[in-house]
């Protein structure tokens, strides 16, 4: 008995130690195919280096093999060299140093699009519709939009001599770049006399101090109601996000946890302070472009109850990513983990560790989510974003406005309306009038704005099966009838769309007068969704009922 007892306890420390073994030697396989990979990886670029026929660029072959590496992770998942800086603090900090410009690129011109307010190039005199001659010297022809941008930006406080063409004249602007700070709370108001309305388009530094004096500006004006608009954010710094729960929801509170592939970098992250205001009835509208630090706040006022989320089903972007320094100044933003709103759901939607025999990532199936419960035991799912308490059918966008958008002739005949008209009325009153969509009309004239819809499209899929069939040819008479109604059809889009194609030309006719903040408060007597939010918070039976109250 004793000896069977010592041969089991002597069984049981050899297993324990071949097990011990096991784990450290999966450890030292990791390691040694790390450090083979990396030796292979040098081995052929020194083989390239002394070999290859023709010069090599060693920092470009570099940067492309490390891209292409990344590319099988996430997109979120990048390397910096020295010269992408700039790109790293707009990223983090809304911030680069350069002119405060949009810029754009057509038929072989870049165009400025829109000189920010108050920032050099708005204070040096450059407008929108400039064309691009040159920069400090440089010429800026045959140059693409990145080029030109890259010569634009530059260090804060150097100097930069811009020459514009503008109504057949060259004119020079010598001026200083400055660091360029991109507004978080680029427009906030009163909507209707009691429901207040905030834009929120990024997360950088103070984002939440930006939404605090707003909200606090618009209580003093009586606001009784909130609509807080995250379309179109995509998102920036977790502990801005968890800032602004914080406004609406006392101290405490878990916001987000983060889970990483080891436990010592797991994180929490708790409100902790009082909230400004836990009462007030919110409406947050989102679309498919809100993500990351949009979704963790439009989540997290899901999960606590706290507000109704209305729009369309967000991005659905779940993972966090840090900065970490390498070597020659270089940086890679790199996804350490995956975070966790209130109700313990992850909001991922795309499984980027499990992909396709094509290599493509797709969506997590409807089958692998989970249900969990918000604080008042509404139930929500996790892995498809932020899905609106209620859903809006985002707009339908035609054929012909987005070509007329992408070919800038509405941008292009902003610019001759405010050649020809000096001034107009206020941002809020401004209007296109018939006069002025028959004139825009009248313009397009001589321009190209012909599209393809997707009808078109099918249909020529549909002709080309059916020569190759060698159907009749009585079949591929009526088809080509089809086509030709569709092509009559779409000749009367300019009236048929008409409203939409206001809509453009209010955008970009209004901006060129009053900003970004005049263009906002134009296009938000149009905007549908806005009008739903209101007509909402002032139901309260309906608004409570949605909450679970």
């Amino acid at each position: 008995m004793v000896k069977k007892f010592i041969f089991s306890l002597i069984l049981i420390v050899i297993c324990s130690f071949a097990t011990t073994k096991s784990f450290s030697q999966i450890e030292n396989d990791k390691y040694f195919e790390m450090n083979k990979a990396i030796e292979t990886f040098g081995s052929v670029f020194k083989s390239l280096h002394s070999n290859y026929v023709d010069d090599i660029n060693s920092g470009d072959l570099v940067k492309t093999a490390i891209d292409a590496m990344l590319a099988k992770l996430d997109p979120y998942t990048n390397f910096y060299p020295e010269s992408d800086m700039e790109d790293v603090k707009l990223q983090l900090l809304g911030q680069y140093g350069g002119i405060g410009a949009l810029i754009h690129y057509d038929n072989g011109i870049v165009y400025i699009s829109e000189p920010y307010e108050g920032l050099p190039a708005y204070k040096a005199g450059v407008k929108a519709g400039d064309a691009i001659i040159s920069v400090d010297g440089e010429s800026a022809k045959g140059k693409t939009n990145e080029q030109v941008r890259e010569r634009l930006r530059g260090q804060a406080g150097t100097e930069i001599e811009l020459e514009v063409e503008r109504d057949g004249q060259i004119i020079k602007k010598k001026f200083r770049r400055e660091d360029i700070q991109l507004p978080n709370v680029p427009y906030f108001g009163m909507i209707d006399k009691e429901v207040g309305y905030i834009k929120l388009n990024e997360f950088t530094k103070e984002a939440a101090k930006h939404v605090q004096e707003a909200f606090e500006n618009l209580k003093r004006q009586n606001m009784q109601y909130l609509v807080l608009d995250l379309r179109g954010n995509g998102g920036g710094l977790l502990q801005e996000a968890v800032s602004i729960v914080n406004l609406f929801v006392d101290k405490g509170q878990v916001v987000v946890s983060t889970k990483a592939k080891t436990a010592d970098k797991n994180g929490v992250f708790k409100t902790t302070k009082k909230a400004i205001d836990t009462k007030i009835p919110i409406v947050v509208l989102i679309d498919g472009s809100s993500a990351s630090a949009s979704e963790i706040v439009a989540g997290s006022l899901q999960d606590f109850d706290r507000a109704v989320i209305m729009g369309q089903c967000s991005f659905g972007k779940g993972l966090v990513q840090n900065i970490l320094p390498l070597i020659y100044n270089s940086q890679m933003k790199v996804t350490v983990s995956k975070y966790y709103i209130p109700s313990g759901r992850c909001i991922q939607a795309i499984d980027y560790s499990h992909r396709d025999k094509d290599g493509k990532a797709n969506k997590i199936p409807d089958s692998l989510r989970t249900a969990f419960k918000t604080k008042g035991g509404r139930t929500v799912y996790d892995g498809l974003g932020i899905e609106p308490d209620v859903t809006i059918d985002p707009k339908y966008v035609s054929n012909i406005a987005i070509t007329l958008i992408s070919k800038f002739h509405c941008f292009n005949y902003a610019t001759k309306f405010v050649k020809e008209n000096p001034s107009i009325v206020s941002a809020k009153d401004f209007e296109i009038t018939d006069k002025i969509y028959n004139d825009f009309v009248e313009y397009l004239k001589d321009k190209d704005y012909n599209y393809t819809t997707t009808s078109e499209r099918i249909l020529e899929d549909l002709i080309s099966s059916a020569k190759k069939e060698k159907l009749g040819d009585e079949t591929l008479k009526e088809i080509e009838l089809i086509k030709t109604q569709i092509e009559e059809d779409k000749s009367g889009d300019l009236i048929k769309y008409e409203e939409d194609i206001k809509e453009i030309l209010l955008s970009e006719i209004v901006v060129r007068y009053y900003n970004q903040k005049g263009r906002i408060e134009a296009l938000l007597k149009h905007d549908s969704e806005v009008k739903q939010a209101i007509e909402l918070l002032y139901n309260k039976k309906e608004y409570e009922k949605i909450l679970g109250k």
